[in-house]
């Protein structure tokens, strides 16, 4: 133990062995044990050849034939071995406390179970996903959190576990206390004992529902913004293959203004989130123009709308040609003229519109229908409408008839 032989060190004083720095470490002792005290106490000495070790060390008295005390016995024990064995096993179960505690706390379901099933344990993160408590899940099969059709999941699960097999990020569904059903992802591993034997399995368990719920509303949206794209174009090349001019420049302002009609109302679906527009607000937004200088010039009357997209759309690009045709022609070419627009919607969910012209230039019936009168009534048709154009002397009188 001290790294010396018997001739090194008897009949030598102790401070030669063990050198000054030793000697004061232990001197202390044995001033008490020379007083007539036992002396009990630990220590690391430092051994030639060997290192530092730590010691048990007993002084007791050695006393001779009248009593008096001429020297201690001494009782050394290397305890370098078992305190290093101590502090391990410190740590260990230190290790297991914090273990145990992220177990625990966990906002995952942290369970053990045997390789029969029957749950060994539950932690808080178990309790608050699947409403049992710990009390009234441990001794219980782990099937009471399985719904009746995925029964078979579990026999599958410990025929891989008793391969060895680990069972990494299954996506599955299972079932609350409540009976309700929420979608989970699992990791399940193999645990062994000492001896290296498979007895059971660790799960962990993560709600995943909110998580898939919305992977579906994206791809909802995504099939939505598909759809929306699909139509938005259509009416696009609707506007285009509908309009004509003269001039290039003519068909250039054509186009342009009946795009710009569908891009108005498309930034209404952004603020629905695509349910639809309010009819007086595509309303304002397409007569806004004409209102700047005279709020009078463009009256709006009805009850509130909300039009489906594809309607929406539609009374959009009427509406625009309806003013761009009386700012050009009717009404709203001179400073004096007005326009009324009025609608009602019936319960049946008709909605009938009635777009009025007054105090503009003196209107005749046209010989032949005019393309902004071809647009209209195509537009309209598509929705299963109805369109009824009267040129009054006074103005023009269009009503429309339509599903809303």
């Amino acid at each position: 133990m001290t790294g010396h032989r018997p001739e090194e060190v008897v009949g030598k004083k102790i401070v030669e062995v063990m050198g000054e720095t030793g000697f004061n470490t232990i001197l202390p002792h044995i001033k008490a044990v020379l007083s007539g005290h036992r002396v009990e106490y630990e220590t690391e000495v430092h051994f030639k050849d060997v290192g530092p070790r730590l010691l048990h060390v007993i002084y007791v008295p050695d006393k001779d034939q009248l009593g008096q005390i001429d020297g201690w016995i001494a009782s050394i024990l290397d305890i370098t071995e078992r305190k290093q064995t101590e502090a391990a096993l410190r740590e260990s179960e230190q290790r297991l406390r914090w273990l145990a505690s992220i177990v625990e706390s966990s906002d995952d379901v942290i369970v053990s179970k045997n390789l029969d099933g029957i749950i060994l344990s539950w932690n808080r993160g178990a309790e608050r996903v699947f409403g049992y408590s710990a009390e009234e899940a441990i001794g219980q099969p782990i099937t009471i959190v399985i719904p009746k059709d995925r029964q078979n999941e579990e026999h599958e699960i410990l025929t891989r576990i008793r391969r060895g097999e680990p069972v990494d990020h299954f996506e599955t569904v299972r079932q609350r206390k409540d009976g309700s059903l929420i979608t989970v992802s699992l990791t399940i591993s193999p645990v062994k004992n000492a001896e290296g034997k498979i007895v059971g399995a660790s799960k962990i368990a993560r709600d995943i529902t909110e998580q898939k719920r919305s992977q579906e509303q994206i791809a909802t949206l995504a099939r939505e913004a598909e759809h929306r794209s699909k139509n938005l174009l259509a009416n696009v090349q609707a506007a285009v293959n509908l309009s004509q001019s003269d001039t290039p420049e003519g068909l250039k302002q054509a186009i342009e203004g009946r795009i710009r009609a569908l891009a108005n109302v498309h930034s209404l679906f952004v603020d629905t989130r695509w349910i639809g527009a309010e009819l007086s607000t595509i309303a304002t937004q397409e007569l806004a123009p004409y209102s700047e200088k005279s709020k009078t010039r463009a009256r709006i009357e009805g009850p509130q709308v909300v039009l489906e997209p594809n309607a929406a759309q539609t009374v959009a690009v009427i509406l625009h040609e309806l003013a761009t045709n009386a700012a050009k022609y009717g009404a709203l070419s001179v400073a004096n003229g007005q326009v009324d627009l009025k609608w009602s919607h019936e319960a049946d969910g008709q909605l009938h519109l009635r777009w009025t012209e007054t105090g503009g230039p003196a209107v005749q019936k046209p010989t032949r229908q005019g393309f902004g009168g071809r647009v209209t009534e195509q537009l309209i048709a598509q929705l299963k409408g109805k369109t009824r154009f009267d040129w009054r002397a006074e103005g023009l009188v269009c009503d429309i008839t339509l599903q809303a």
